[in-house]
Parts: C-alpha cells; structure tokens; sequence
C-alpha cells in the first residue's frame, strides 16, 4: 500500500482561495469574451464565495450546536 503524500500548507485557505480567484480574474482579463472566459469568471466567484464561508466558519461569533 502506498502512503499518502503530505505536506503542510504555508498560507492559510482563505489566502490560497483569494489568490486563486485574483489570478483566475488576470488570466481572464486576458481572453476574448467567450465560455473559457465565463469560466474563468465563475470559478474566480467561487473561490471568493468559499473564501467568505471559511472565515465565517472560523469566526469566533459561530455556536457549535447543542
């Protein structure tokens, strides 16, 4: 059986997100109005949306349930 390989991440999720969705936005800045581009664009909203549930996730205002 093969292990799994691992490896600590060094920026938190939220950063990792936000500047997935800044490049996704450059690189479509760079296309010709089209369905590469909308997908670029979608994908980048996505990543800011994930972005926004991971800090509300971790805010410290969140109740576990009881």
């Amino acid at each position: 059986m093969q292990k799994r390989r691992r490896f600590k991440q060094i920026e938190s999720l939220r950063e990792r997100l936000s500047a997935f969705a800044r490049n996704a936005r450059v690189q479509a800045t760079r296309l010709h109005p089209g369905p590469e581009r909308d997908a670029l664009l979608k994908k980048a909203r996505q990543a800011d949306t994930a972005s926004h549930i991971d800090s509300w996730a971790n805010s410290s205002g969140l109740q576990p349930p009881k």
